[in-house]
């Protein structure tokens, strides 16, 4: 019978190392907390840079407001007067035609009825009247003295009582004193013929001459022809623009044989302007910014008025 093995004293299971809980808690803590503050300080990066956006995104805003506000304060009453008066154009339009046909009427009953008028090239000029003859400046100095009063009625009229809704061909815009005083000058000081102060932007030039104008067409009606001069399309343009704001007139009141005629070179403008005075009709010739064209101006032109650039 075999003997049973003795097993060593020293063959009993010894402990594995391991490591204390202690240190394994402490590590993972840190772990976490470096994770923690990464993110944080991730996160706050962001929201600062959102800030900054922000920031700048509420700087246009304000920067957008202001303009707005601005632009309302500048336009808006403008913007309201062209409305009302596109909206009075109908009425514009129906009143024109009962005046035309009241003209017609007028007309018929005083045409004589034993011959039939002949053609305005056959007839014979007829002789005008003092206040109408076109001849210099004798014929505007004289007549705008006597009708000193009147001009000045209007001009009061243009600056304390603006009618934007008024007829075509009468002044719809705000009248400052310093336009009365130009437009006064020029009338009544220089006879309606000369070169008056420019103002500081065309656009008030142009107010002056449709003040000139609007007095002008009060004072001799349909027998006055105005004849733009000016350097470039785009000044014509912006003269056509300026005139259909100020006296309510459209484009067919432009071109030949029209109201306002544009011209970009003298020549043609001083033919025309004799072909006018041939006719009896008395043309006004407004000149942009321009000193040179008034030598080429026909000598026997009663009315011209010179915008000269400012110095």
């Amino acid at each position: 019978m075999a003997e049973d093995p003795v097993l060593p004293s020293d063959s009993s299971p010894q402990p594995l190392p391991s490591l204390s809980p202690k240190d394994g808690g402490k590590s993972t803590a840190d772990q976490v907390q470096a994770d923690i503050a990464r993110m944080v300080k991730q996160g706050v990066g962001d929201l600062e840079r959102r800030k900054r956006s922000l920031e700048l995104e509420i700087e246009k805003l304000e920067r957008r407001r202001d303009r707005i506000e601005v632009e309302m304060k500048t336009t808006f009453a403008g913007a309201s007067q062209d409305l009302a008066v596109r909206v009075q154009g109908f009425k514009e339009y129906l009143v024109g035609s009962l005046q035309d046909l009241a003209t017609a009427a007028e007309q018929l009953e005083m045409a004589p009825p034993q011959a039939p008028p002949a053609r305005r090239e056959d007839r014979p000029a007829a002789k005008p009247r003092p206040e109408e003859s076109g001849d210099g400046v004798d014929f505007a100095q004289s007549r705008f003295q006597r009708q000193t009063e009147r001009i000045q009625s209007l001009l009061d009229q243009y600056r304390l009582r603006p009618d934007y809704y008024g007829p075509v061909w009468q002044l719809r815009r705000t009248f400052e004193p310093i336009h009365a005083e130009r437009t006064a000058n020029w009338l009544l000081n220089q006879g309606g013929r000369g070169a008056i102060k420019s103002l500081s932007s065309r656009l008030q030039n142009v107010l002056v001459a449709s003040a000139a104008i609007s007095i002008l067409n009060t004072l001799y009606g349909d027998r006055l022809r105005v004849l733009m001069l000016a350097n470039t399309p785009e000044r014509l343009g912006e003269w056509r623009r300026g005139f259909q704001d100020c006296l309510g007139v459209t484009r067919s009141d432009f071109g030949t044989g029209r109201g306002i005629t544009l011209f970009e070179s003298p020549e043609p403008l001083a033919q025309r302007a004799e072909r006018l005075q041939e006719n009896n009709l008395l043309p006004l010739i407004v000149i942009d910014e321009s000193e040179d064209k008034v030598r080429s101006l026909p000598t026997a032109v009663p009315l011209w008025l010179a915008l000269p650039i400012r110095s």
